[in-house]
Formats: C-alpha cells, sequence, structure tokens
C-alpha cells in the first residue's frame, strides 16, 4: 500500500515540514511513503475559462504538472495533507492546486478521476492558541477530498505550532494520530 504525504507549505523546511517528515517516517512502517512539497512545482492560476467542464482537460499550457501532482494521488492509497495557516486557511499555493484540479473534481461531467477507494487525511497546523483556524483549514481540505470521492476518516489540528522547534512538543499527538492511519 502506498502513502502519500503532501506540505502544503511552499516552505521546505519550517514547522510544516518537520510534521510531513515524522508522519512519513510513522507511516513507513506500514506503507510505501512518497513526500512531496507543494513549492516543488511551478504552475500558473486558474483562468476560470470552464474548458474543463466540457473535457475534464485543462488548456493551461503547464496542465502535464499538475498531471504529475494527480499521478501521486492516483498512485495512493492514502494522502496525508499536512498544511499550516496563512491567514486562517490553506496557504495560497495549495490553494492554486486545488484550483487547478477542477478537472478531476465531481462538479461537472465529463470529469477525470482517481482511483476509487483512497484514504484522506488531515494535519493543520498554526501560531496561536486556539483550534478554530485549523478546524477551517481541516474544512478545505475536507472538501478538497470530498470533490475527489476521496474519503475523509481522519484530522488532526496543532497549535502553538510556529517553528521546527516547537514540533517536538506536539510528536506524542502526530505518532497517536498516525497510528491510526
Amino acid at each position: 500500500m502506498n502513502a502519500l504525504i503532501i506540505n502544503c507549505s511552499p516552505v521546505r523546511n519550517g514547522a510544516t515540514a518537520e510534521i510531513a517528515q515524522t508522519a512519513a517516517e510513522i507511516l513507513s512502517a506500514k506503507y510505501r511513503v512518497k513526500s512531496i512539497c507543494i513549492d516543488d512545482y511551478a504552475f500558473s492560476f486558474c483562468k476560470g475559462c470552464r474548458a474543463c467542464h466540457n473535457t475534464a482537460k485543462c488548456v493551461l499550457s503547464d496542465a502535464d504538472v499538475i498531471r504529475k501532482i494527480m499521478d501521486e494521488y492516483d498512485d495512493a492509497d492514502v494522502i496525508v495533507s499536512v498544511s499550516p495557516s496563512y491567514w486562517a486557511d490553506i496557504p495560497g499555493q495549495f490553494k492554486a492546486f486545488i484550483d487547478r484540479c477542477t478537472p478531476w473534481c465531481n462538479t461537472h461531467e465529463p470529469h477525470a478521476s482517481v482511483k476509487p477507494g483512497k484514504k484522506g487525511y488531515v494535519i493543520a497546523l498554526r501560531t496561536g492558541p486556539n483550534m478554530p483556524e485549523c478546524e477551517r483549514i481541516i474544512s478545505s481540505l475536507e472538501h478538497f477530498y470530498g470533490h475527489l470521492e476521496i474519503e475523509c476518516v481522519g484530522h488532526l489540528g496543532l497549535t502553538g505550532v510556529e517553528f521546527r522547534e516547537n514540533v517536538d512538543s506536539k510528536k506524542n499527538e502526530i505518532m497517536e494520530f498516525c497510528a491510526k492511519i
């Protein structure tokens, strides 16, 4: 079985990356793990032309970049999205990716799709002490999973995480969460 861990942050070496790496290490005991960072991919914004609503394909010249990421989704049995809070929601880079996934979303016919039977998980983090921002991130990512017909089966919200060194105090929570995956 394959697990895909996605760092939804454009920061490749921050707290989000540390959490994604921790999750990957834990899950590697049960899965073949692939980790990606959204910042490893360069793509343009969706233009809202809706051509994909009729063709299930994006007309933008960099459509192959998005298809490459979606191939990673397709290969995975389990997908874990790890996202920080950027102004109380997912980072803009990951939102731009979600927008470009419209050809795969079940909001129109025809649509492309990923293989069925996938399980999705979310780990959300924020620097402040309150959970509502994490809940908003979780809701955004679970909504995305729903349109890809990925079953949302678990989430974890972590507060008080600003820097890599703040992750150490959260390791037990991350380990307990990953043990259920």
